[in-house]
């Protein structure tokens, strides 16, 4: 298992937290809603042996500053990129789950430099870009209510994670990180994310762009990932069999294999 200190970058302000493992091209990792870098453990451990492996807690999660309430998607890709810059690390292979992948679009939106290939996990192009209008509304309903529950009664586990069970093995691990969530960063964190409507930037990603998707994901379902393939014109989707919208925790060594084998063939320049 990998063993990484706890590094801080500023940037616009805030402190970020990060961990760095490996030595290699560069491989950056980006959490989705209600999580932290912990997320990646999997990922780090397989990965560092071939990669400078970098996952961050982004403004508001995790060990990094609070998030300011007027936080916008754009800035969320500033911190990134400002990270990126601050350890040298671009163009770097760039993977983004969930909401995660959303900020690594807006990454390649305003600092392509940045950024040698895609890597899009169970993600959307925001969920007004992905997601019927109705499912929106559901999505933010249901986040009202989780927020304005009692303080003792905050449960910031979002529902259809999993295609079954979570992986036994990962449950102290997302206990944790969930008690660790800030409602106040989570309500800024899924409101950018139910207006997000990213379907204009997808036919302009000129980089190499892996899609890495859950059979079961019931999140962001498949046809999702198939809107994406068509829109992106180098695109090629992995469909990771048995696993939900966590897929590098319920199938983490084939989610590995895919991102290992997808960074080899493209090296950054």
């Amino acid at each position: 298992m990998y063993v990484a200190a706890v590094q801080f970058v500023r940037a616009s302000g805030l402190e970020i937290a990060y961990e760095r493992v490996g030595d290699g091209a560069p491989l950056v990792f980006v959490h989705g809603a209600a999580e932290d870098g912990r997320v990646w453990q999997s990922q780090i451990a397989a990965l560092s042996d071939e990669f400078t492996v970098v996952a961050w807690d982004e403004p508001g999660a995790g060990r990094s500053s609070d998030v300011p309430a007027d936080f916008g998607l754009t800035d969320y890709a500033d911190c990134l990129a400002a990270l990126i810059d601050a350890l040298a690390l671009g163009p770097a292979h760039v993977a983004g789950l969930s909401w995660g992948g959303t900020v690594v679009q807006e990454l390649y939106r305003h600092h392509p430099v940045h950024v040698a290939t895609l890597i899009l996990i169970d993600t959307y192009a925001g969920w007004k870009g992905s997601l019927p209008e109705d499912e929106v509304r559901a999505r933010v309903e249901g986040a009202r209510q989780m927020l304005a529950a009692p303080a003792g009664e905050f449960d910031p586990t979002l529902p259809g994670l999993f295609a079954s069970d979570p992986p036994a093995v990962f449950v102290p691990l997302l206990e944790e990180i969930a008690a660790a969530v800030r409602p106040e960063s989570l309500r800024t964190q899924l409101l950018v994310m139910a207006e997000a409507d990213q379907r204009d930037l997808l036919p302009r990603i000129s980089v190499p762009t892996l899609l890495v998707w859950g059979e079961l994901d019931a999140r962001s379902p498949l046809s999702v990932a198939r809107q994406f393939e068509q829109a992106i014109a180098d695109a090629t989707l992995v469909v990771i069999p048995g696993a939900g919208h966590l897929s590098q925790l319920e199938q983490p060594d084939l989610v590995n294999a895919a991102v290992r084998e997808f960074c080899s063939a493209h090296t950054p320049r």
